[in-house]
């Protein structure tokens, strides 16, 4: 890896930080996680943010390269159910004792959605190529682990997508068009 730019450093620095909060955040859940299905997913994505974290460590004092890099790969793959419910009305817990499984799924949605966007945004300002790659591996893994938490939330109705109608999402589909030909004569 070649030298690293001041700001780029300071990026890597964020993303760094960011990583032991996650992982600080997602220890903290442990006690208040019941069912054994989110420990698992908790579990299983402390050891990869954990291993993530080293390598990045390790990458960034060009002590070994990107080739270690691991791409997360969650532990099972549902489809998504659409509509919505109603569902239970939400408001803040009074108390830590009210923690429940769904405030850690959705604390841990919160945290990976924000990591995934701030990964992104430090891999724009990667000059190192081998470093922007690992940045945006990891931006992508965080992803990732969004969609395995999501899927589980969605799963057990913790997150509903709702639909449009069938008219009404036909016709926002239905205004966008094929650029076609209007492209090629704006280039000759």
């Amino acid at each position: 890896m070649n030298q690293l730019g001041a700001h780029e450093l300071m990026e890597v620095h964020e993303v760094l930080t960011n990583t032991i909060d996650g992982i600080n955040q997602f220890q903290l859940y442990q006690p208040h996680c019941k069912d054994p299905e989110l420990q698992n997913i908790l579990q299983n994505q402390i050891i990869f943010m954990t291993n993530e974290y080293n390598s990045i460590v390790q990458i960034v004092r060009n002590k070994s390269s990107q080739q270690n890099f691991s791409t997360y790969r969650p532990l099972k793959n549902a489809s998504p159910s659409f509509g919505t419910s109603g569902g239970t009305p939400e408001a803040p817990n009074s108390s830590i004792n009210e923690m429940n499984d769904h405030d850690v799924a959705s604390g841990m949605l919160g945290c990976l959605k924000a990591s995934a966007a701030l990964r992104m945004h430090a891999a724009l300002e990667c000059s190192d190529p081998e470093l922007r790659n690992v940045v945006l591996q990891g931006a992508k893994n965080c992803a990732e682990q969004a969609y395995e938490v999501w899927q589980y939330m969605n799963q057990k109705g913790y997150y509903q997508v709702p639909v449009f109608q069938q008219n009404t999402a036909q016709a926002i589909i239905n205004h966008y068009q094929p650029a076609g030909n209007q492209m090629n004569n704006q280039q000759t």
